[in-house]
């Protein structure tokens, strides 16, 4: 299957990260998102299903009045594809869209049935079965968050008080001072309802002997995040992959530098190289080929090769 993170598409000159010093490529980032369609459809054997790993496009876009399209832009590269794209929500399409459109928007991969996400149709959390003894999980990260809530609604409200017993800097998305600095209004976190069904899916895993590739746009553990780029809850979700014996490698995003660990229950963390801060001549995506044993990582440009046996 494909991987790729951090696209952040944005039809608008080249600019800088939050710190003012990390270069991004706006507009470049949908050549180089063509580039990893043409690269997947001529892979043999052909690749199952593309992991969209989140924010496909750029906080920008809401700015300058162009979310629709510039959404519009990504999704009609990703459809040329032939297979199915999994799409994590992250915090720039919460920038651009509630979460109440972006279950009408083509982001919303999860299936049409119920059975395979938990009760909140708007927690964008579902799993499936690409392969036999293979599950994928996808989960959202930013199911408890202010992002794309409506401000009367508990989720925003519980959320927000969250945010601001942890962090009492002026500004939310500010780490400075912080004694747990990934509490910031651009990460999330895992309501316990997503918790208790992401439990219950490892658990009929474990009872049929799968294997588990869980995906989320923010890391959930410190060793592949730089301390900022972390789930509000992070322990809460790998205390119950910890439980499992199935979960082999959780793949994220969010971190534009990318990580790589082992925890100390043998399952692999990585955290992909985003798009957006990838240089023209270069670029950020992948293909893993998936092994009884073990997972391979064949990386492009920024993304180096990686073997995880498990």
């Amino acid at each position: 299957f494909g991987v790729i993170a951090d696209i952040q598409f944005a039809d608008a000159e080249d600019g800088y990260g939050f710190a003012g010093c990390r270069r991004r490529y706006y507009r470049h980032s949908l050549r180089l998102l063509r580039e990893a369609v043409r690269a997947w459809a001529g892979e043999s054997p052909p690749v199952e299903f593309v992991l969209q790993l989140g924010d496909s496009i750029d906080g920008q876009n809401a700015r300058r009045g162009e979310s629709e399209s510039a959404l519009q832009q990504v999704l009609e590269v990703l459809g040329q594809l032939s297979v199915p794209v999994h799409h994590a929500w992250c915090n720039h399409e919460l920038y651009n869209f509630s979460r109440a459109r972006l279950v009408h928007t083509g982001l919303y991969s999860r299936p049409a049935g119920g059975s395979d996400g938990p009760p909140d149709r708007e927690c964008h959390a579902y799993h499936c079965s690409p392969a036999p003894r293979l599950r994928l999980v996808v989960l959202d990260t930013y199911d408890a968050s202010t992002l794309g809530a409506d401000p009367g609604s508990a989720r925003y409200q519980e959320s927000l008080r969250v945010l601001r017993e942890k962090n009492p800097n002026e500004d939310l998305n500010n780490p400075e001072g912080l004694k747990e600095p990934h509490f910031v209004a651009f990460n999330g976190g895992f309501s316990q309802a997503q918790l208790d069904w992401f439990d219950e899916v490892l658990k009929f895993s474990d009872e049929n002997q799968e294997k588990v590739i869980v995906a989320a746009h923010v890391p959930i553990h410190p060793s592949a995040s730089n301390g900022v780029c972390l789930a509000w809850n992070h322990a809460a979700a790998l205390a119950v992959v910890h439980a499992h014996a199935c979960v082999v490698c959780v793949l994220a995003g969010h971190l534009h530098d990318g990580a790589y660990c082992r925890d100390t229950h043998g399952v692999h963390h990585l955290t992909l190289e985003g798009v957006i801060e990838t240089p023209p001549g270069s670029n950020a995506f992948g293909t893993v080929h998936v092994y009884e044993d073990k997972l391979v990582l064949k990386g492009r440009g920024r993304i180096p090769d990686r073997v995880m046996h498990f």
